[in-house]
């Protein structure tokens, strides 16, 4: 196993800047150089084995870069009970690690103790409201921390009760958690279903905005139709960059991350990315002063 590395010592906020996810490809040019990213991401669940090459990977490099954790597999939404076991191995890494950030998605992936290989939506209703209160609160609670949730995509549409940007802002007024705005995810919803992005920006108190995911996404056809598919391989779209100047007018300067998870381009790609949202950042400063 390799080396513990006290948590206290790496402690560092996320600034209000852009960073990129850390992927295993660009690891060496992290470990070997420094390159000028403002702070890195990286999925809990990787981290979950107790030694190995990523543990001592990401040792080092959270000695230069502020770091988030971001979660896939709390399914915080599901009727099921929350694994206890997953949220004590995230709490062991949280400890080690002392992430700026820890976030998670408003969705649920397992019924009856299985689990599915996605981030479903959750309908938008007063019983599934009061469940992911409950999950929240106990997640919270086991982690000793606030988390950021973050709205997801969907390629289908339920019954709702209220809408989707009210049921985000309840659930965190209720726990004290914050919110994550996944602006492409937004895009993507509002093209397969008519959902509007900027009104669920709108209906979002800043306050309440602890972060911003920026992506790219494809669109395929399905029986004549077109589907946009949220997934991560290419960049960001002129009219995702639009909506997030949208929400830096109305929330400020936010960490904001670049996420690109298949078909890794070079290093410089996702640094030039990060530099766009910067930019945009930048003059919404300038507009306000």
């Amino acid at each position: 196993m390799d080396a513990f590395v006290p948590p206290r010592a790496l402690a560092a906020p996320i600034p209000a800047s852009a960073g990129i996810g850390l992927r295993s490809a660009h690891q060496r040019a992290f470990l070997e150089g420094h390159p000028p990213a403002a702070w890195l991401e990286v999925h809990s669940e990787n981290y979950f084995a107790r030694g190995g090459a990523g543990h001592a990977a990401l040792s080092r490099i959270r000695h230069d870069y502020p770091v988030s954790f971001h979660g896939v597999g709390l399914s915080l939404g599901s009727t099921d009970a929350l694994d206890r076991a997953h949220l004590r191995r995230l709490r062991e890494i949280l400890d080690r690690y002392e992430p700026g950030l820890v976030s998670e998605h408003l969705s649920w992936s397992s019924v009856g103790g299985r689990y599915l290989n996605d981030l479903l939506p959750l309908p938008a209703t007063r019983e599934a409201l009061e469940i992911v209160v409950l999950h929240v609160d106990e997640t919270q609670e086991a982690l000793g921390r606030p988390i950021l949730l973050e709205n997801v995509s969907s390629y289908l549409r339920f019954a709702a009760e209220m809408p989707e940007a009210c049921f985000m802002v309840e659930v965190a007024q209720r726990t004290g958690c914050g919110i994550l705005l996944d602006v492409n995810n937004l895009y993507v919803n509002e093209r397969n279903h008519g959902a509007s992005a900027a009104a669920f920006i709108d209906a979002v108190p800043a306050e309440l905005v602890g972060e911003i995911h920026l992506a790219g996404h494809s669109v395929q056809e399905y029986g004549g139709e077109e589907i946009v598919v949220d997934t991560h391989n290419a960049r960001v779209c002129a009219a995702v960059w639009k909506l997030y100047a949208r929400a830096i007018q109305r929330i400020g300067r936010v960490p904001t991350l670049i996420e690109w998870d298949s078909e890794l381009p070079p290093l410089s790609v996702l640094l030039e990315e990060a530099n766009q949202a910067d930019r945009i950042m930048g003059m919404r400063h300038e507009l306000a002063a």
